[in-house]
């Protein structure tokens, strides 16, 4: 069976299988009917399906009337940077993200140079069937450039955000372990830290695109990285996905500093240079919430994904805000998870910290996460997390994205998962032990 899924994240699929170009030029071709004439901003993380996708993007554009601006292979928040850098009225990033080789997906920006809203992306699709109806004549074609500059742009704007020194941060001369995955990192990555003075040993830096492991940047898949880390003496691990909106770190010792403590150090950065409201999803480690007490800041929480984070945080005027899959979000440079932009902020916090990296993670709020993938069979999934509502309305809980319940010592996040007949468990507890044994308590009160 085909494999397309639609969502507020954009198109993606299997190429060849699902993603055929049929169907890109259909979604190309609607995305250009929302965005209205005006020029559109094209990037590619690289992946080798990727040149292929998108000459039939850029193909379908130019047919439409509209102009664009192709960036070339570069980070999404690339992307999202230029939109507005270049007053665009759109933009599309090619990439399926952490999805292994075979995948690929557009990603699809608003004139803000942010991810369409969920409201933006209900326009844009209620129209597809009619998006193959209007395409232009000869005669107004849009015109195609390519901006060689873009990438520079984004990573000089990342080096001139507040409260980052970037002399002193050369002077200490920060010796990095670097795993681009063979992606998007590779084009800017290295760019960023050498001009951050740092000796790089760069690890899956490759162009070729073909990720050499699975890019899903999670402790399973980073072994041959940790070691690595360990190996050389490094001061740091950094490792991005391919399309480099997500930042996970490596330990001195080779120890993963964990995807939730990522946000967690980026915000107790912030907040202690800049108060104010911060936003991450339910799905996000209440670490985030004890280092916003520190500072008597307040912590709001939107359901997941990237354009429901950003909604939110414009709506209470975040001043940092992000996920715990290793997202930092900081509105100073790019409204959107940006790698870059959570690694100048990571240097500079450990620079004023003066300690080693484990020392920096053990001075965190610590807490453990669990998660399940609870099989519900021909159940409706609805139904079983409306009989969780029942069960727990005296606590309290947040039913904005499945159900969320906070109680004292530990929380619980039940999701429903969009592709397969799951229900997807995630728990956190002061210690690993009560985080599984809490996990395992819902999975056999879900099964039963």
């Amino acid at each position: 069976m085909p494999t397309l899924m639609v969502s507020v994240s954009g198109i993606r699929g299997i190429v060849g299988d699902g993603l055929d170009p049929q169907t890109i030029v259909k979604y190309a071709s609607a995305y250009a009917n929302f965005c209205g004439k005006g020029k559109i901003v094209i990037g590619s993380d690289g992946r080798i399906s990727g040149e292929m996708v998108s000459k039939l993007v850029i193909g379908t554009l130019l047919a439409k009337g509209n102009d664009v601006v192709d960036i070339g292979i570069c980070p999404t928040p690339t992307v999202l940077f230029n939109v507005k850098n270049l007053k665009a009225v759109g933009g599309i990033q090619i990439s399926a993200s952490h999805n292994p080789n075979e995948w690929n997906a557009l990603k699809l920006l608003n004139r803000n140079g942010e991810f369409m809203t969920p409201e933006e992306n209900r326009q844009m699709l209620s129209n597809i069937d009619n998006a193959n109806n209007n395409y232009t004549s000869w005669n107004r074609l849009g015109k195609l450039t390519s901006y060689s500059k873009g990438l520079d742009d984004h990573i000089e704007a990342v080096l001139k955000i507040p409260f980052i020194n970037v002399p002193k941060i050369r002077k200490r001369k920060f010796k990095v372990l670097l795993d681009c995955v063979n992606g998007a990192g590779a084009y800017s990555m290295p760019k960023l830290l050498e001009k951050l003075g740092c000796q790089v040993i760069e690890m899956n830096c490759s162009k070729s695109g073909i990720f050499p492991r699975l890019p899903e940047p999670i402790p399973e898949n980073l072994k041959a990285t940790m070691l690595a880390v360990k190996k050389h003496k490094a001061d740091i691990g950094i490792v991005v996905d391919p399309d480099v909106d997500r930042l996970v770190l490596i330990t001195e010792k080779g120890e993963p500093f964990s995807e939730e403590n990522t946000i967690t150090q980026a915000t107790r950065f912030w907040l202690s240079k800049k108060k104010g409201n911060v936003v991450v999803n339910l799905s996000t480690t209440r670490a985030v919430d004890d280092v916003a007490n520190e500072f008597g800041c307040k912590v709001f929480r939107s359901p997941v994904g990237e354009a429901n984070v950003v909604k939110k945080m414009k709506e209470v005027k975040a001043v940092i805000g992000g996920e715990g899959s290793g997202g930092v979000i900081l509105p100073k440079a790019v409204f959107g998870r940006d790698s870059l932009t959570g690694t100048v902020i990571m240097l500079q916090h450990l620079l004023e910290f003066g300690g080693m990296m484990s020392e920096m993670k053990k001075a965190l709020p610590q807490y453990f996460i669990a998660k399940k993938k609870i099989e519900i069979g021909n159940k409706n999934p609805d139904e079983v997390i409306a009989r969780l509502i029942q069960k727990y309305g005296g606590a309290q809980i947040n039913t904005e994205d499945g159900l969320r319940i906070d109680f004292p010592d530990h929380w619980a996040h039940f999701r429903k998962s969009n592709t397969e007949p799951i229900i997807r468990c995630i728990v956190e507890a002061k210690n690993k032990k009560d985080a599984k044994s809490l996990a395992d308590k819902y999975f056999q009160e879900i099964s039963n």
